[in-house]
């Protein structure tokens, strides 16, 4: 694997990977309190997710359970975000998701892996950030892997497997999704 500066290679065995299953333990307990609520709870929810980050999450934000995340420590979100139900959040790599972005139903944004090797696959753990940029809407069932940007007011179509960086004003989908036109105004 080529490191470009932004993989984080966590081995297993080792006192990284055992902090890295305690975030994902903890997540797991925040997600599932918070997966008890419903839309008519959004302060509440928001009040867990901001637990679950780390910081607080502005009252623009508007999540809707259920929510999967295997940390949390790694999410930044900004304001006016809007995150439908079911979606699932691996920030290992880190996610950065910027102000105005909607997300759709079931989508996951996916930020660590393994080696394809088989000998190699249980070894270690590699992640990288995943970079939502202002005004982005991921539609229903989507997944962006780690090591993407997704240019300011693109769009990912429905069911798009995002592997590319997405640049600005575009709309992408397929799998793996490409450039299908433009959308500046």
């Amino acid at each position: 694997m080529a490191d470009d500066g932004r993989t984080r290679i966590i081995p297993g065995r080792t006192p990284e990977s055992a902090a890295m299953l305690a975030d994902v333990k903890r997540a797991m307990a925040i997600t599932a309190r918070l997966n008890r609520l419903t839309f008519n709870d959004a302060g509440e929810v928001r009040a867990l997710f901001s637990e679950l980050i780390g910081k607080k999450v502005d009252d623009s934000v508007l999540l809707v359970p259920p929510f999967y995340a295997t940390g949390g420590a790694g999410m930044r979100i900004g304001r006016n975000v809007f995150i439908n139900q079911n979606c699932t959040f691996y920030d290992l790599g880190g996610l950065d998701i910027a102000d105005d972005v909607m997300i759709g139903p079931n989508v996951s944004l996916i930020t660590s892996g393994h080696p394809l090797e088989p000998s190699r696959r249980r070894g270690f753990t590699t992640a990288r950030p995943i970079v939502i940029e202002r005004n982005v809407w991921i539609a229903a069932g989507a997944t962006v892997v780690g090591g993407v940007t997704v240019g300011e007011n693109s769009v990912v179509a429905a069911g798009s497997v995002v592997t590319r960086d997405v640049p600005p004003n575009m709309l992408v989908g397929g799998n793996p999704a490409r450039v299908i036109r433009s959308i500046a105004e």
